[in-house]
């Protein structure tokens, strides 16, 4: 069955098909489908686990337009093929005449299906559709399927195939934004008088190389022979490689050990002309991550580092050079890995400063292997949070994404919101005014060789884009297109604007 035949528009259709429908197992949602992302596609695969037709009752352009929502949407038709291409979607029905109320009335689904923010009734309207539900026998479900930070899609599809598909996708989603690639690449080059200050946590890298003999005889141990080491500079540190290699005046704020790695990461940014203000910290380390690999298999990683805040001594010193370097910044990124240097103090500070001198504010925070929470970055420009740092945050494991994207740009009182989701790409939610825009970019490498550095080369492009005047969509699929150049190869290593222009032209 193709798209076209899965929709439904006009009342006597409806009506037969309702009746070719009462005698089988029959699931269904309803909803608007503005952008089908992963999300949608979690909650479509658990609806359809439940029986063997599903339905999408998807809501109508003069729906939509009598909600008066705050949100654009797209046109019905656009919105109807979309969830249609799901394979687990048998029939999509455009509810015009005939109102939800009634389908459900002569439907009579076995399972009506909810997301799991709308079990707890603070949305009245919804309880008069799980009402009728419950009234013709239906069972009611809520759920938003299954969370999950990885993917089995290449157990599903071969390499090339997936890829090709979702270059296919990204193009979709530029389409839809009315982004022209053209004017990517040739907007690539006007960088060099914006000036972007990066601060956070300083990182050293080493990947050390090894061939496997064996499990050792002593215990069941693997051993490894070292046959070569390479070190790269990384968190915060490599933000602002990132940004300089650009073609962007980019200017590095951190705490670094009085050790070799600290006095590794100042020789690597005096290479690419970055404007350093380095403090030393006596009592602690550079923090410094050591990963053994085995061909592109990472083994083990072993980290010398100290996670307590730095020193109020330490703070005056950063807070008073950030009142002389921040008037003189177009952008602000703030890379923090939570070892210590961007204290509540210091943060406070940034964001006041930033304010005072309308300075653009971008964010980022790693949570995977430490403790920290994204709520403390209020009155940012741009946040870029993986999901689960997102569901940490509202300690919420069970919502439906846009439902929490849309408590987190409250909350923080946002103009754009950046989730991001591994394999499956990003989704896009900005604010325009009372109106949330939102669009899913898909991720272009479907088997990347090291995805540690791709956050960080996705928050330094994003971020001198839109300090240049591109949309956050715009900046958004450059983004895309600079992490797939980071997962394509081992190392965190400073991405070119030529690179990306590339990259960018091998899509068109």
């Amino acid at each position: 069955m193709n798209n076209l035949s899965k929709i439904f528009h006009e009342k006597n259709s409806l009506f037969d098909l309702c009746m070719d429908l009462q005698d089988k197992k029959t699931v269904l949602i309803s909803g608007h489908f503005n952008v089908i992302h992963p999300g949608h596609k979690r909650f479509v695969e658990y609806a359809k686990s439940h029986g063997k037709q599903l339905v999408i009752a998807l809501q109508s352009d003069e729906f939509l337009l009598k909600k008066n929502t705050n949100e654009r949407y797209f046109l019905e038709s656009e919105r109807a093929n979309s969830i249609a291409s799901l394979s687990e979607v048998d029939y999509v029905i455009i509810l015009n005449e005939m109102s939800l109320i009634t389908l459900i009335s002569q439907l009579k689904p076995d399972f009506y299906v909810l997301g799991s923010e709308f079990r707890n009734g603070l949305f009245k309207e919804v309880e008069v559709y799980v009402n009728k539900a419950k009234e013709v026998g239906s069972k009611v479900l809520y759920h938003s399927g299954e969370i999950h930070y990885s993917t089995a899609l290449l157990l599903k599809s071969n390499v090339e195939l997936l890829s090709e598909k979702n270059i296919i996708e990204f193009k979709n989603a530029c389409n839809r934004q009315n982004i022209n690639l053209n004017h990517l690449i040739n907007n690539q080059d006007i960088l060099s008088n914006t000036n972007i200050l990066v601060i956070g946590d300083s990182i050293v890298d080493q990947f050390i190389a090894c061939d496997p003999l064996g499990m050792s005889s002593e215990a069941p141990v693997l051993a490894l022979k070292e046959i070569d080491r390479k070190e790269f500079i990384g968190g915060a540190a490599i933000v602002a490689s990132h940004v300089s290699a650009l073609g962007v005046n980019t200017f590095f704020l951190s705490i670094t050990g009085d050790d070799e790695a600290g006095r590794f990461i100042q020789r690597e940014h005096e290479k690419n002309n970055i404007k350093s203000f380095i403090f030393l910290d006596h009592e602690r380390p550079t923090t410094f991550k050591i990963r053994y690999m085995v061909e592109a298999q990472k083994m083990l990683r072993v980290s010398k580092l100290e996670e307590k805040n730095i020193s109020p001594i330490l703070e005056t010193e950063i807070i008073s050079a950030l009142e002389k370097i921040i008037p003189d910044m177009d952008g602000i990124v703030v890379s923090d890995f939570v070892y210590g240097v961007i204290t509540p103090n210091i943060l406070k500070a940034i964001v006041k400063i930033a304010k005072h001198n309308r300075v653009k504010l971008f964010g980022d925070i790693q949570c995977s292997s430490q403790t920290g929470n994204l709520l403390k970055f209020k009155n940012f420009s741009t946040l870029t949070p993986t999901e689960r740092e997102v569901r940490i945050a509202l300690v919420d494991k069970d919502s439906g994404i846009e439902h929490l994207a849309k408590q987190i740009i409250a909350e923080l009182e946002l103009d754009n919101l950046i989730i991001t989701l591994g394999a499956e790409g990003l989704i896009v939610y900005e604010k325009k005014e009372n109106t949330i825009i939102s669009e899913h970019f898909p991720s272009l490498i479907a088997n990347p060789i090291d995805v540690a550095g791709a956050g960080d080369a996705f928050l330094a492009t994003l971020s001198l884009n839109i300090c240049i005047g591109k949309t956050v969509m715009e900046a958004a699929a450059i983004g895309t297109c600079a992490a797939a150049i980071s997962v394509s190869r081992l190392g965190n290593i400073s991405i070119s604007a030529n690179e990306i222009k590339n990259y960018i032209l091998n899509i068109k």
